[in-house]
């Protein structure tokens, strides 16, 4: 009869400890799918996924081009994201695995295009499918 006492608390150390575990897990950011990682000088955090998340979310990415009028760059329109001020942006890669909002200014959209006059460099890669995924990572969404 005295080994039940014992046996329960057992069990009851058994649960405490295994949750304990799953809390360890929960904090370890190197299990994570994605982690926001602060960029020096700016107030956007970069988005940094595992090349499964990057996957699942469908990400897809195109490059900015150089447009005929000076100082315009053109980004493909699937690139242009608003936010719920109004406000436009779109992500870019500044390399693999990573993606960072930044403002835009579109000066006009001619179909499938946007002709910007402030955003990313001709040259830069912008995300075309998956930036409403990438705001909820960032915003904290869960997965």
């Amino acid at each position: 009869m005295r080994a039940r006492p014992f046996i329960a608390v057992l069990i009851v150390a058994g649960f405490a400890l295994s949750a304990c575990g799953e809390v360890a897990k929960k904090t370890d950011t190197a299990d994570e799918p994605a982690q926001l990682v602060e960029v020096a000088g700016s107030d956007q955090p970069a988005i940094v996924l595992t090349a499964d998340a990057v996957e699942r979310l469908a990400v897809e990415t195109a490059t900015a081009t150089a447009a005929p009028r000076q100082g315009q760059t053109i980004i493909p329109h699937a690139a242009v994201f608003y936010g719920l001020d109004g406000h436009a942006w779109t992500y870019t890669s500044p390399e693999a695995l990573t993606y960072v909002r930044e403002p835009i200014t579109i000066d006009r959209i001619d179909g499938e295009r946007a002709y910007l006059t402030a955003g990313p460099a001709p040259g830069t890669e912008v995300v075309t499918v998956g930036a409403p995924e990438l705001f909820g990572v960032e915003e904290g969404v869960g997965h």
